[in-house]
């Protein structure tokens, strides 16, 4: 779909895709662009370069009620958006210096209203962030050299409050707009209101549905994982053997070794059922018993029990599955393709009866798109790796065996088919109803969301630094 973004909706378009910085330093310093200092952003800092190719990367630029913004922040979310692989060519500093402001004036406003973002679940989200981010660059060392920072501990307290901002940010514009509806007349007026010439394109959709075979674990594989954290446990609770150290030494988890498998939890934690069932059953001090589940094998250790809230620290240990079963699995899914290709068995015959992907086999192995909720992809829209394995498939074709490999690491084994084929079309009112309804509710949450902006900027303490005073902003910031 091709849409011109104007500002407002630039500017919610930025609030999903960017992390902001918050510090309580007003500090200033001037680096030399001819020292071994990597600047992923050059580009966009010789902006502000001066003559003597030296530039300022950090003091304060802008303050919103409680919060500051500094120079620095916009290079580093210049570096944000560059991993993302988000061209940055076309946008400004000034544009994401007042991206930076709303963000701050947001969670400035959900402080004031009481919004409160549970520590745990700051914490939650940012053990998953520095888990990704070690699985990318390979170690915690590199990772926080990447990021110039002495240490984790010094990376994690940033990020720490950089995440708790971003939470409370994201709250409040969803406070703002939480009740914002449209009705099918609205979603009429606005669809009329289009020009002919102006109809959004909806790009190619497919429907997708696949097989996936894994290979089996042996119980004697998951025999071995529950003995040996077995002796674990007995080490750590008999012996008084430390369990962090166990975490560092043994744990499979991405990442564990760089926070000794600490985690703060509490019962909305993104975390499986399973684990939070046996950690919340543990006292303080406690060591569990071996558990499973669909990451593999856990004991978990209760640290410290802060009401409704807990730290815990656990190792987690993956069964292995050795090169017969490996072996099996692929004979399987070959056998199962050359059934469904000579018409023996259909594709969702195959899927409910032999996939072993709990969450599609039920419906024939058709997948959801888990940014709509429906079961279309949108062609140039779709995961890379998805993309490349159906994008050349024809309607009921079914696609060679890929060989995968699920969240814990394991390969497995799976064949696709696309059900069903949308091609690209301009808009239609009646085919396209809930599509275009998205696109009207966008537009009435942007209005919404302009007005509490254009509210709380009029009552609340702004102050912008020269240097930006010349920024044509979207929203007035300048106060004029």
């Amino acid at each position: 779909m091709k849409f011109i973004i104007n500002k407002p909706a630039f500017s919610l378009l930025m609030f999903f895709l960017m992390s902001i910085s918050v510090s309580a330093q007003d500090t200033t310093l001037i680096i030399d662009e001819s020292s071994n200092i990597d600047t992923p952003v050059e580009a966009k800092l010789a902006d502000t370069a001066t003559a003597q190719k030296r530039f300022k990367v950090d003091g304060v630029i802008g303050v919103v009620g409680d919060y500051i913004v500094l120079e620095s922040d916009i290079d580093k979310t210049y570096l944000e958006l560059k991993q993302q692989s988000i061209s940055i060519d076309e946008i400004s500093r000034c544009e994401l210096f007042g991206k930076l402001l709303e963000d701050k004036l947001y969670a400035h406003h959900a402080v004031q209203d009481s919004i409160v973002v549970p520590e745990a679940e700051i914490n939650g989200r940012l053990d998953q962030q520095i888990d990704y981010m070690i699985s990318q660059l390979g170690s915690e060392e590199k990772v926080y050299q990447y990021y110039r920072k002495s240490s984790m501990e010094e990376l994690r307290r940033e990020l720490f409050e950089i995440t708790k901002a971003n939470q409370l940010a994201a709250m409040m514009q969803e406070k703002v707009y939480e009740n914002v509806e449209v009705t099918p007349e609205e979603v009429r007026t606005f669809f009329q209101k289009i020009p002919k010439e102006d109809l959004p394109i909806f790009g190619t959709e497919l429907e997708v549905a696949q097989i996936v075979i894994e290979p089996e674990l042996t119980p004697e594989a998951k025999q071995r994982v529950i003995d040996e954290l077995k002796e674990h446990r007995r080490d750590v609770v008999e012996n008084g053997s430390s369990f962090t150290t166990k975490v560092v030494l043994y744990s499979d988890e991405p990442g564990a070794a760089a926070r000794g498998g600490l985690i703060s939890l509490n019962r909305k934690s993104p975390f499986v059922k399973e684990f939070k069932d046996v950690a919340f059953a543990l006292r303080e001090g406690e060591v569990s018993q071996p558990f499973e589940t669909e990451f593999g094998f856990h004991i978990v250790y209760v640290e410290k029990v802060r009401g409704q809230e807990r730290d815990v620290r656990h190792v987690l240990k993956i069964p292995r599955v050795n090169e017969a079963t490996i072996q099996e699995a692929r004979e399987k899914i070959d056998n199962l393709r050359e059934k469904i290709v000579s018409g023996e068995l259909s594709f969702a015959e195959a899927a409910r009866s032999e996939s072993d992907e709990k969450e599609t086999k039920n419906n024939g192995g058709q997948l959801v798109n888990p940014v709509t909720g429906d079961t279309r992809f949108e062609l140039t829209k779709m995961d890379p790796a998805l993309s490349a394995q159906v994008y050349n498939l024809k309607d009921g074709e079914v696609s060679t065996v890929y060989v995968d490999e699920d969240r814990t690491g394991r390969k497995r084994f799976k064949i696709l088919t696309v059900t069903n084929r949308y091609e690209e079309h301009t808009a239609d009112f009646s085919k396209d109803y809930e599509k275009i309804k998205e696109l009207a509710l966008n537009e009435k949450r942007i209005k919404a969301i302009e007005n509490w902006q254009e509210l709380k900027i009029n009552e609340t303490y702004i102050n912008i630094s020269d240097d930006y005073s010349h920024c044509d902003f979207a929203s007035n910031w300048l106060q004029k």
